[in-house]
């Protein structure tokens, strides 16, 4: 399927990685300022499989803490996923973190997947309660055989063996939540129920995430002890950039819409090329930041590209030059 055959990895390295979780990963030595991850998603074709084995090897150079491969929605890639994540975990040096949706699926299902994940060397899982296929902010239907909410699917993962297991946060709150306090409370109880650490949905505010981190310490502050990852994702296009938190529920603040609207000019089509430069210059300044505040790990959304993450990694003190070199 066009896969990069060129492995960097031993055999030895392969085991030695696939036992280890997310913080164990977390607390091991690493090379620049914070540990850092990369999220995939599972390609539609030949050409796009390919490109994203170019870019998992390319990272995989660089040292990540994990990579994680997305699960589409209602597990319309649900086959691709699990083969896919599989193929990273015994392939390469990548500790792969799998998520696992519950949307559109029954307990027998879901224990199927996590029973396949674990089959292919996978003890590291992200539980979501995951969006309604075809309309991401639509009614969320739960299966007459299924979970409710992402904290039964956290508890039938522990059920089912030795699984490491993260969740999702929100920085602006769920948009199906209706209070911030109320997704909070939400956030601990997955937590509570066995989740590890937890990843952020994508956000361009960093006083979100900080917010987010003070209401989660004065809720329970043993949960809030575990990691809370940022997710971050460098803008190369405003017209995707704005589509992507219009599926989300999420916003681009005024200040960082203004910044990225000057770039993208007034014409029929954006300035990719500008737009790209304040969208790497943001994202920078985001993890700088972050950084500065003491955040756990910086997870790059890599839409299955290199270079803008490279170019945000290379800003914060990461060398990422010998990963890069031929591509």
């Amino acid at each position: 399927m066009g896969r990069v055959t060129d492995s960097i990895s031993s055999g030895s390295d392969v085991l030695a990685r696939a036992g280890q979780s997310v913080v164990e990963r977390l607390s091991d030595p690493y090379s620049g300022p914070v540990p850092f991850s990369v999220e995939f998603f599972p390609p539609r074709d030949a050409d796009a499989e390919a490109r994203l084995w170019r870019a998992a090897r390319t990272f995989e150079r660089m040292n990540p803490a994990f990579v994680s491969m997305t699960y589409g929605a209602g597990g319309t890639t649900r086959d691709r996923t699990v083969r896919i994540a599989g193929e990273l975990a015994t392939e390469t040096t990548l500790l792969t973190v799998a998520h696992l949706t519950a949307v559109n699926h029954s307990v027998d299902e879901l224990r199927s997947l996590v029973g396949a994940y674990a089959d292919r060397g996978i003890t590291n899982l992200l539980a979501l309660r995951g969006d309604p296929p075809g309309d991401p902010l639509g009614e969320w239907v739960k299966h007459p055989d299924g979970v409710q909410y992402a904290e039964e699917l956290v508890e039938l993962i522990r059920q089912l063996g030795d699984f490491h297991i993260g969740v999702a946060s929100f920085p602006e709150g769920h948009h199906r939540s209706p209070s911030l306090a109320a997704d909070t409370e939400n956030l601990v109880r997955k937590l509570r129920a066995g989740a590890e650490y937890s990843v952020t949905q994508v956000f361009f505010d960093v006083e979100d995430y900080f917010r987010l981190r003070d209401r989660l310490a004065a809720t329970d502050a043993e949960q809030a002890a575990k990691p809370l990852i940022p997710g971050l994702m460098p803008i190369t296009s405003l017209a995707t950039a704005r589509r992507m938190t219009e599926l989300s529920g999420s916003k681009i603040p005024p200040a960082v819409e203004e910044r990225l609207a000057k770039a993208a000019g007034d014409g029929p089509e954006e300035n990719r090329a500008d737009v790209r430069a304040v969208g790497i210059d943001l994202c920078t300044e985001m993890s700088e930041r972050l950084i500065a505040e003491g955040a756990p790990c910086l997870h790059f959304c890599s839409l299955n590209f290199v270079k803008a993450t490279s170019e945000v990694l290379d800003r914060i003190g990461i060398d990422t030059r010998g990963a890069l070199a031929g591509i």
